[in-house]
């Protein structure tokens, strides 16, 4: 599964990943923000949540420790992937280790 593939989760499913990773993030990468206020639509980078790619760096290392979903850095679909916490939260549900 690319990140381009869309597959429908079941709403339950994708919320529950979503605040998983929402922790993953705010704990990975010492924000202060609470993690259940985080926007699964908003954007993850620029005026969004703020992050920056050596935060995508630190991210992607704790979401593979995590769930072994490997991100890496020359992949072209990191733009899509990161957009925000719920295109994350897809692309993280489609390709983890089970």
């Amino acid at each position: 599964m690319t990140a381009g593939e869309s597959t429908s989760l079941p709403p339950a499913q994708l919320q529950s990943m979503e605040l998983d990773l929402a922790r993953l993030i705010v704990s990975a990468l010492s924000l202060e923000v609470v993690a259940e206020q985080i926007e699964p639509d908003a954007p993850l980078f620029g005026k969004g949540l703020g992050l920056d790619s050596i935060d995508a760096l630190e991210l992607s290392l704790a979401i593979s420790k995590a769930y072994g979903v490997q991100l890496r850095s020359d992949d072209e679909q990191n733009h899509r992937i990161f957009t925000s916490l719920r295109s994350l939260a897809r692309h993280v549900e489609n390709n983890r280790s089970r």
